[in-house]
């Protein structure tokens, strides 16, 4: 039901695609990885401002996410608010 509604979206924003991956740790765990790898992809293609170390960061907490970390995803969602990838509102 999820994956029609992202389909419908289009091209949803980082932040929601991120809410994808939270979902796919517990609801389907063997399609998380490869979920991951598209969502740092994008990452790293949208971002306005990104170093080679906010791209390592982010990939190493996808790993803890997909491990359980709930505290990953929190610090994923401060990473985009930093990087302002293209699709992002911005949040003053």
């Amino acid at each position: 039901m999820v994956e029609v509604a992202l389909k419908e979206m289009g091209n949803p924003s980082l932040l929601i695609a991120l809410d994808y991956l939270v979902l796919l740790t517990t609801a389907k765990p063997e399609k998380y990885v490869m979920a991951a790898l598209r969502w740092h992809r994008r990452f790293e293609l949208e971002a306005r401002t990104l170093t080679l170390a906010e791209s390592q960061l982010a990939l190493s907490l996808l790993v803890a996410m997909g491990e359980g970390d709930a505290d990953a995803v929190d610090v994923l969602r401060r990473l985009l608010r930093k990087v302002r990838p293209t699709l992002l509102p911005k949040v003053s």
